[in-house]
């Protein structure tokens, strides 16, 4: 079977997936995910001997240690996985809900009820989790989900892969509801995107060169983040010590993720006395430091930003540190290179919070807390299946809410058209 065949035939199954999840209670597709989240952690070592051949080819190949670190799993990731499956399995199932419903003069009802999507293909790179992340999420919101990790995690996929698939099947589940495009070849992607009709949504995970191939090839709707240039602003009021913690967590704490820190932002009232201690401590973690003139002047050591540099998603141990004279001139950088992702402000000051809050125009905006935070686990939805910079249908975490549409439904007693 060629590459395009494969890929159809590939998407037909999922479509008769999505068409059996119409028929799945809410109280089934729970059962199913709590006992997906058991067969992962109870198969462990199975995913861990898979994930090191995976390790094995990516350290061959030279991929950077973020990536690697990206690529790995180990008990604790695999049991955040397993976690984020029971989290989504105790959410309340956002199928069938009717969100508003009014009476027109000639007596119908009209109202809008949430509904799947249908068929939702996930393009990601480096990451397992994202498989468990993507199918709990697609399944309890009705959706059949087609996967297409990676290469270089080819082996870590297709053993979770079979491991949900093994299970929905006991559980009653077509299998098709949880489809894998198995192959390494880059034309299988190209083909999958050509499927309107058959797939609904495609939503990239993965780096800035994969996102936009994506969009630039796609006829299926796409919904996206290029990339997360992440901002902390250390206002003239902050509390030091929070702000020391807060920017230390936000770059340190994972590096290789869409919601660290690439920038932090130094009001100038504040900076001779928080920037020496706050580089040092970078310094002792291994934190390449990219300053400009002002910052170089009060710690000569540090490397010179550039223009450019404001742009990057190093996706590692580098950060931009720039002093700004206020407020303004910090959400002016922002509003410049921020890929409206994640951005926060470390202050006692409520109106400038408050302002932080209403002009900075990102995805997830925080006060006095980490951009990490920025994580659908971590805001309630359970797990979450990308972060969107997108502004149509869905920003921010993806939960499950996102992964539905909505329909009109009316209910009448004979009305006409007049």
């Amino acid at each position: 079977m060629d590459i395009k065949a494969f890929v159809l035939s590939k998407a037909k199954e999922a479509r008769e997936g999505a068409r059996s999840l119409a028929k799945t209670s809410s109280k089934e597709k729970n059962a199913a995910l709590i006992k997906m989240a058991e067969a992962l952690k109870k198969r462990s070592k199975d995913l861990i001997r898979e994930n090191t051949r995976d390790i094995a080819f990516a350290q061959k190949k030279g991929l950077s240690k973020a990536l690697i670190d990206r690529l790995t799993l180990n008990n604790k990731r695999i049991n955040e996985m397993a976690q984020g499956l029971i989290e989504v399995a105790a959410l309340p199932d956002p199928v069938g809900e009717v969100l508003k419903m009014w009476q027109r003069p000639n007596g119908m009802t009209v109202g809008r009820m949430r509904v799947p999507i249908g068929v939702i293909g996930i393009i990601y790179e480096s990451r397992p989790n994202v498989t468990a992340d993507a199918t709990s999420l697609c399944l309890k919101a009705g959706n059949a989900v087609i996967l297409r990790g990676g290469s270089e995690a080819i082996n870590s996929n297709k053993a979770i892969v079979k491991i949900l698939r093994d299970v929905a099947k006991a559980a009653g589940i077509n299998e098709g509801a949880i489809t894998f495009i198995d192959i390494p070849e880059r034309d299988a992607v190209l083909e999958m995107l050509k499927l309107e009709g058959i797939v609904d949504l495609i939503i990239p995970r993965g780096g800035e060169g994969l996102i936009r191939a994506v969009t630039e090839n796609s006829r299926i709707p796409v919904l996206k983040h290029y990339k997360g240039v992440c901002h902390v602003f250390v206002d003239r009021d902050a509390d030091l010590k929070m702000a020391e913690e807060i920017c230390f967590n936000a770059k340190v704490q994972r590096p290789g993720t869409c919601n660290a820190m690439e920038t932090m932002l130094v009001d100038k009232k504040i900076a001779k006395g928080f920037l020496p201690v706050m580089i040092e401590r970078f310094k002792k973690a291994s934190v390449t430091i990219k300053g400009c003139p002002e910052t170089k002047k009060i710690v000569p050591f540090v490397s010179n930003v550039k223009e450019e540099d404001y742009y990057n998603e190093y996706l590692d141990l580098i950060l931009n540190v720039r002093v700004v004279k206020d407020i303004d001139e910090a959400m002016e950088h922002i509003a410049k290179y921020s890929s409206a992702h994640s951005d926060s402000i470390v202050t006692k000051d409520y109106a400038k919070g408050m302002r932080f809050l209403r002009e900075v125009d990102s995805s997830a905006v925080f006060i006095n807390a980490s951009t990490r935070l920025n994580d659908g686990f971590q805001f309630g939805l359970g797990a979450e299946i990308g972060i969107s910079t997108d502004k149509i249908h869905a920003r921010g975490p993806m939960g499950l809410e996102e992964l539905t549409c909505t329909k009109f439904i009316v209910l009448g007693n004979g009305q006409l058209r007049e």
